[in-house]
């Protein structure tokens, strides 16, 4: 954990130390009453995934059109196909013990079993997402058994037989019951319960309200409520869709009617539900898979993932503020709403339900026992408000809970079939060293390849699954570059570890003197290349902390998932930007160029993750990174925009753009301070050169539109 979320941890530890005592009797009991009823993972997981066969089996009718829906017979087929895939995973699950005694020899009955579960759990992933996973799963499949042979190369695989992949399929630990359903089983389900909890009781409502009454009376105050607006939907929400469709329709139209184009209103609002992905504690399950797969603390990475966000959302903002200046647009008079009101309803429906949330994390209580409390939290809540939550309440927020996490849920589980195979083949670790042969051992090179795999990915497959789908392939190579960008600091600066120095004297001799003092560039490169895969492991174990090394992986992963959101604001396929077209009734693929250019920081940060130590540096480190940061996102967005904020605004020409496009690029230049320096000075610069045009120009009328810079869609 970096210094600044210690210090969160130790103000939040001395908060809970008041009632200690309490806490820590009421977490024995909840843990003991967690043991008696918890089944064992296997079947936890089965049972799991045959409830939410059949639900999705109801939710997502084979053919939604009408004439099947409404019919008695496509009902019944529907339900049918869930109840069949139920019971298949469930006798697989009853058979285990038997499977065992046989040497793992399936029965007969046990192969049908099987291939009815596959068949079902894809049938379901492709109702609820698409053709991806059903046909990624198959060709992974095919490839295990009899395409790995016939294929020439790095790529052939000797082949395992039908009966072993099955098997492993089913039982093993990546497989469609393993790691990952059991994440949905314990840990999903119960945080978008919450969320459908702090809905139901108003908190969707008085989140916007709050936004309003925090930022509506600023200039561009209506876009900044959508970016606030957003940004604490993202908290409770696990969908940048239904987080677009809950506060769209709010703040897109109030957008409007303060003056934002419709376009612009919906890019902003698809840009900021997007950056709710981002934001602790769900990160739309990303979190939790994370944890996963790294085995790195989950309280470890929300804490880590906050300033981030915050970054993201920034760079929102900078946008619809700029956008005001350059159209010229009044502050609100008046929202309308009785501040002292909006601020208890606020702190009652939202702040105090996710308050008990954090507290219970950071006192070390697990995701979902925290949750539960959460959920008693909401309720008890609204008891104080004059919206109560009766059982009619109770049970719709179970209900929209339930048919919210019936698409993830199945994913999760269904996913297990593709994950399964990548470890049994080896194909991540093949992938991973073909990556990194690609780019040459360029961390920037890697940046790339995987944000366009990520783009593709995401054109048909919900961002959870992407990001899975490209951890397992691409999350080592990138973990494995980051760290070689730290030996060869180390190299360079002449402060390797001597247990790591003695490491290349295997490579080269006289290694050990030359590693004694500080090394060019282009010499520490030349030995890093010489070192063979094994030197290299052992000179990473000996040069790196456990806590260096635990950021480098978790920097790997977070790059992956924020490149993995770029599907949902980026053409041809962008439902968040869709959704939001749809409400301000304007064009969706232009609406989708516009949330694209707004939604820059998603490309912007994972650069600072791969370069700087921003997820786990000193508070310093970390404090000085997010200003220098802040300063170049703005820089970046006036640059595109071609308008700067100040006293006077007017265009700034293309001369002072081009000076704050390159100011932006030198601030976010990577540890080196005269960069930094340079990048200020320039958009000092420019900030000036603004100001004597302003003075020089006419300075129109309030609400009066100014030219838009040519290209600027574009940019």
């Amino acid at each position: 954990m970096n210094g600044l979320g210690s210090l969160i941890v130790d103000g939040l530890d001395a908060l809970l130390g008041l009632a200690g005592g309490s806490i820590d009797t009421l977490g024995g009991l909840g843990r003991a009453l967690q043991q008696m009823a918890v089944p064992p993972p296997l079947l936890m997981n089965a049972l799991h995934f045959a409830g939410f066969a059949v639900l999705a089996g109801l939710f997502y009718p084979m053919i939604p059109r009408a004439w099947w829906t409404d019919s008695r017979w496509g009902t019944l087929a529907d339900l049918g196909l869930g109840v069949v895939g139920a019971l298949a995973g469930l006798y697989l699950i009853a058979q285990e013990t038997a499977i065992y005694d046989r040497g793992m020899n399936l029965a007969a009955g046990e192969w049908i079993a099987g291939g009815v579960l596959i068949v079902v759990a894809l049938e379901l992933v492709r109702r609820t997402t698409g053709w991806i996973v059903p046909v990624l799963s198959v060709l992974a499949l095919s490839y295990a058994t009899w395409l790995g042979p016939e294929i020439d190369g790095m790529l052939q695989f000797a082949g395992l037989s039908a009966e072993t992949m099955l098997f492993r399929t089913v039982y093993g630990d990546d497989g469609i019951f393993g790691n990952i359903a059991g994440i949905s089983a314990s840990i999903v389900v119960m945080f978008i319960l919450f969320g459908a909890f702090l809905l139901r009781s108003g908190a969707g409502d008085a989140i916007v309200d709050l936004a309003q009454v925090v930022a509506g009376r600023l200039t561009g105050g209506p876009g900044l409520v959508a970016v606030i607006a957003s940004a604490l939907t993202g908290t409770i929400s696990g969908s940048a869709v239904a987080n677009t469709a809950q506060t769209g329709t709010i703040t897109i139209p109030l957008m409007q009617r303060s003056g934002y184009p419709g376009r612009f209103a919906a890019g902003v609002e698809a840009a900021a539900s997007t950056g709710g992905q981002l934001m602790p504690p769900i990160m739309g399950a990303g979190a939790f898979i994370m944890a996963n797969y790294t085995q790195i603390p989950y309280v470890t990475i929300i804490s880590a993932a906050a300033l981030p966000a915050l970054l993201y959302f920034l760079s929102v903002a900078f946008y619809v503020r700029i956008e005001a200046k350059r159209l010229n647009l009044l502050p609100e008079a008046d929202h309308g709403l009785n501040v002292r009101e909006v601020l208890v309803r606020g702190v009652v429906k939202l702040l105090a339900p996710i308050g008990v949330l954090v507290l219970l994390l950071f006192q070390g209580f697990t995701p979902t026992y925290s949750a539960g409390l959460a959920i008693l939290a909401v309720v008890a809540g609204s008891w104080f408000t004059s919206e109560k939550m009766g059982p009619r309440a109770i049970a719709e927020a179970l209900a929209n809970g339930v048919r919210n996490v019936t698409m993830i849920a199945v994913l999760l589980v269904a996913i297990g079939i593709f994950v399964n195979v990548i470890p049994t083949t080896g194909l991540g670790n093949l992938l991973s060293l073909m990556i990194s042969q690609w780019a040459d051992g360029n961390l920037l090179i890697a940046f790339v390849l995987v944000a366009l795999a990520s783009l593709v990915l995401g054109m048909g497959l919900p961002v959870t699954a992407a990001y899975v789908v490209l951890a397992v392939l691409s999350a080592p190579a990138l973990r494995d570059l980051i760290v070689q960008g730290q030996i060869l600091e180390m190299l360079e600066s002449g402060t390797l570890p001597e247990a790591a120095r003695s490491a290349f004297m295997l490579v080269d001799p006289n290694a050990l003197a030359k590693l004694a003092q500080p090394m060019g560039a282009a010499a520490a490169q030349a030995l890093l290349d010489s070192a063979p895969p094994e030197v290299i492991n052992i000179v990473r174990e000996q040069a790196l902390s456990d806590h260096a090394a635990t950021f480098a992986l978790l920097s790997a992963h977070m790059i992956i998932f924020w490149l993995s959101q770029d599907s949902n604001v980026t053409p041809p396929v962008c439902l968040t930007a869709f959704t939001g077209a749809a409400i301000a009734g304007t064009d969706p693929m232009k609406t989708g160029v516009q949330a694209w250019k707004i939604a820059k920081g998603l490309y912007m940060v994972p650069l600072l993750f791969a370069y700087t130590p921003l997820l786990g540096g000193t508070w310093h480190e970390v404090l000085e990174i997010f200003v220098v940061a802040t300063l170049g996102l703005y820089c970046i967005a006036a640059g595109l925009q071609g308008y700067l904020v100040g006293p006077l605004v007017g265009p700034v020409g293309w001369l002072a753009r081009g000076g704050l496009l390159a100011a932006g690029a030198l601030l976010f230049w990577p540890g080196i301070w005269w960069t930094h320096a340079a990048g200020a000075t320039l958009f000092a610069s420019a900030w000036a050169f603004n100001r004597w045009r302003a003075h020089a120009t006419p300075v129109p009328a309030k609400g009066t539109m100014l030219k838009e810079p040519p290209f600027s869609i574009l940019l």
